[in-house]
Order: C-alpha cells, then sequence, then structure tokens
C-alpha cells in the first residue's frame, strides 16, 4: 500500500489536539532538527489541529530556556519537560509553569535514564499531583504507574505498547485518572479494547510517523462519537 493509498483511508479524521508533539532534536540520534515551524507545519499537512508540545531542549538541556521557548509557540498547547534527574528543581519549575497558567508536565525517564523506582519520580508525582497538573509520561507503563498510584493523579502514558495493553487496563480499573496515547496501540483490537474516555491521540510529531496512528483510529472499530474524542476531545477535556 503506497503512502498515498494509506491517506485516502483515512477519509474525513481530523484530529483537533494532539497530546504527543516535541521541538527539538535528540544530540544522540538521527532524526529531523525539530525547528518549531517544520513541526507546527507537519501537524497541518497531517490534518492535526493543535498539539500539545514539550521541549525536547529542555528535557535534555536547559529546563527553563526550553520551556520558555515552548511558552512563546503561537497556536500549541504548552507542556512544561521536567527533569528527573533534578526533582528538586523540577519542582521549582512546574510551581512556575503553573503559575503562568500551564496545565501539563511530560517526563523523559529514558531520555534521562530514570527508574520508575528513583525517589525522584515518586517526589514529582505527588508534587504535580498537588498542583492539579496533568502526567505525560514516556516509559513502560508496567512500572511507571507505581509512582502514580494513589495520587488521584491524572497521568498519560505516552509509551503504551500494544503488548502491554492489558497492564495498563488492570491498573486504569483502580485508577480513573489514568490515560492512554494511542500511538503504539495498532494491533487489531487494541482501541477497541480501552475505554474510549480514557485514550488520547498522540504521534509524536515530528520523532514518528503520524501516518500511523491516523490510520488505525481512522479504521477501528469506534464510534463516531468515540473516534471524536479520542481524536481531542479527552486531550481538550483533561488539558483545558
Amino acid at each position: 500500500m503506497t503512502a498515498f493509498d494509506a491517506r485516502g483511508l483515512i477519509g474525513e479524521l481530523t484530529v483537533t489536539l494532539d497530546v504527543d508533539v516535541l521541538v527539538g532534536a535528540y544530540a544522540d540520534r538521527d532524526g529531523p532538527p525539530g525547528d518549531p515551524s517544520s513541526v507546527l507545519a507537519a501537524l497541518g499537512e497531517n490534518r492535526i489541529g493543535r498539539g500539545a508540545v514539550a521541549s525536547l531542549r529542555a528535557a535534555l538541556f536547559d529546563l527553563r530556556s526550553g520551556n520558555d521557548e515552548v511558552l512563546a509557540l503561537p497556536g500549541v498547547v504548552p507542556v512544561g519537560a521536567l527533569d528527573l534527574r533534578d526533582p528538586i528543581g523540577s519542582v521549582r519549575e512546574m510551581e512556575r509553569l503553573a503559575a503562568r497558567g500551564v496545565k501539563a508536565v511530560r517526563l523523559f525517564p529514558d531520555e534521562q535514564g530514570v527508574e520508575a523506582g528513583f525517589p525522584s519520580v515518586r517526589h514529582v508525582a505527588r508534587r504535580a499531583a498537588a498542583l492539579g497538573l496533568v502526567v505525560l509520561t514516556g516509559g513502560d507503563v508496567r512500572r511507571f504507574w507505581q509512582p502514580f498510584s494513589g495520587l488521584e493523579a491524572k497521568v498519560v502514558f505516552l509509551d503504551t505498547h500494544f503488548y502491554h495493553l492489558g497492564d495498563f487496563l488492570v491498573v486504569a480499573a483502580d485508577e480513573p485518572g489514568f490515560h492512554t496515547s494511542t500511538r503504539l496501540l495498532n494491533s487489531p483490537d487494541a482501541l477497541e479494547t480501552v475505554p474510549a474516555d480514557r485514550l488520547l491521540y498522540g504521534s509524536r510529531t515530528p520523532h514518528y510517523e503520524p501516518l500511523v496512528p491516523l490510520l488505525r483510529l481512522a479504521t477501528s472499530g469506534l464510534k463516531p462519537e468515540e473516534i471524536t474524542a479520542v481524536a481531542g476531545g479527552n486531550a481538550r477535556r483533561l488539558l483545558g
């Protein structure tokens, strides 16, 4: 199937808010430069109206200046990146961002070499929950659910793989604030297995191919109103 044919299968689907968008580049791997103008253009080319955008520069190099770059971008939902290697500084940054009206923060445990059992993760999770912030987090959901348990936290697990979907469903049953991105749920029945109000469309533009999750959502067995919720309604409800 060609890319042209695949786009034809998407039909009229439009994503109103993509919960997984990055600006910036990874210094240790090949990939797009991730400059804001090209990232926003890529969203438009894939019929994605807005992105919840976080900064790789903030996550990997310079917390404050990277987050300030995102705050200055027009037409996006800014997401504050945190550095779990510096939990004290990350809590200060969360408080600064919350005072400026930011509704969500993002964790990068894999990129920062941080494990779910590290004290820094629980420390940041507690403060984020106390501030009422939504947490977008990478990492293996089978481990990274634990630091957020019992906090009444609102969390979106960005890396839930369809192999691990059963584990997500088990923990989410006891945690009403747990949600998952659609990005890696590409098995035949993965999207249909999750309650639609727990699913948020995520593409990881520009570091992943947005056509794949778009195609899976468009051809899913979800009802039209459920597709609308997944394609942005749920994200708007969480992020405001």
